[in-house]
């Protein structure tokens, strides 16, 4: 009973994370006039805020000084964290600047981006249906590409940057809390900076547009700290094939969200693109689901070979050629 209240908790804490991943485009436009740059400091100094007081609360610091004590960690948290502010920035002025269903685009081919990175950098072998899952994926960007008159490049650029930071904090294998704490850092002193430069130049919108939008900039690390918590908890709750599932709720809310609410033009070469999009993914989450399947009747066999192996006879307790000198006698 334990478990399965465990198992509903993390799956209802995954639905919550990336749910609220995919209405975050409804957040954003809410902080205009404030430009995309100011909104993405603003976000980096208020999470680092938030995640500091949950890390007070749990009382979680030792690894500060380990981390400290590992320049090669830091550094690639250096690296995690100047490419998740392109992620960010780029986000956050997509959103504003009316291409929210491009944006969900990015989301929907990382996944591709992340295999195809696995095969260059790290020399991993794909199984044929992955081969043509990624080809599906080329074949949608060049049709999106002739639909769009450019390559999708906001598209392209959310993909490998995510991706691209997924692999580093692979690397660093920390937990998330404790990962976006040391993200923030790295980037509260150049953050807060320039806040401070727009202060001093009358441009800061923190100050001059009430305090409603001073408070919703300030929330900016309750939003970004809030769905991090929940997929941690959904994390170590549920199958990574769950989670796998999971991950598509974001783009499809905001795909969605930019029809319906934002209005955003689909022409038929764009619906052609993102079907070949959804064709590769479907491919990538059956090849997984298959994979997955004879791995665990695999393991399952071997298990049952090794249970009716025949075990060796040991000798009665009271055999005294075979006994130890002062061994218990058994039950």
């Amino acid at each position: 009973m334990k478990g399965t209240n465990e198992q509903r908790a993390g799956l209802l804490s995954g639905i919550g994370a990336y749910g609220l991943w995919g209405i975050v485009p409804l957040f954003w436009p809410l902080l205009k006039p404030g430009g995309a740059i100011e909104i993405l400091a603003h976000r980096m100094v208020w999470s680092l805020g938030v995640v500091g007081i949950a890390l007070l609360v749990l009382r979680r610091w030792s690894w500060i000084g380990e981390l400290i004590r590992q320049p090669k960690k830091l550094g690639l948290i250096s690296v995690a964290a100047a490419v998740i502010t392109v992620n960010w920035g780029l986000y956050i002025w997509s959103v504003n600047s009316g291409h929210v269903v491009e944006a969900s685009l990015g989301y929907f081919i990382n996944p591709l981006v992340t295999i195809g990175m696995g095969v260059l950098l790290l020399g991993e072998r794909l199984r044929p249906t992955q081969w043509v899952a990624v080809g599906t994926g080329v074949a949608a960007v060049l049709v999106l590409a002739i639909g769009y008159g450019r390559p999708p490049w906001i598209s392209l650029t959310l993909a490998f940057s995510f991706a691209t930071y997924g692999l580093v904090k692979k690397k660093v294998d920390m937990g998330g809390l404790e990962s976006l704490t040391a993200e923030t850092a790295v980037l509260f002193v150049p953050a807060l900076g320039y806040l401070l430069w727009l202060g001093a130049r009358g441009e800061s919108t923190f100050t001059s547009e009430g305090p409603g939008h001073a408070l919703l900039l300030a929330s900016t690390g309750i939003v970004t700290a809030i769905p991090l918590v929940l997929f941690g908890a959904a994390a170590i709750r549920v199958p990574l094939s769950t989670l796998g599932l999971l991950q598509y709720l974001a783009p499809v809310f905001q795909f969605v969200l930019g029809i319906l609410y934002f209005h955003e033009a689909m022409p038929p070469e764009r619906w052609a693109g993102f079907a070949l999009v959804w064709l590769a993914l479907t491919l990538l989450t059956w090849d997984a689901f298959r994979t997955a399947r004879r791995t665990r009747a695999r393991a399952q066999t071997a298990a049952a070979r090794l249970a009716t192996r025949p075990t060796r006879q040991t000798p009665p307790a009271g055999d005294s050629a075979s006994a130890s000198p002062g061994a218990a006698p058994r039950q």
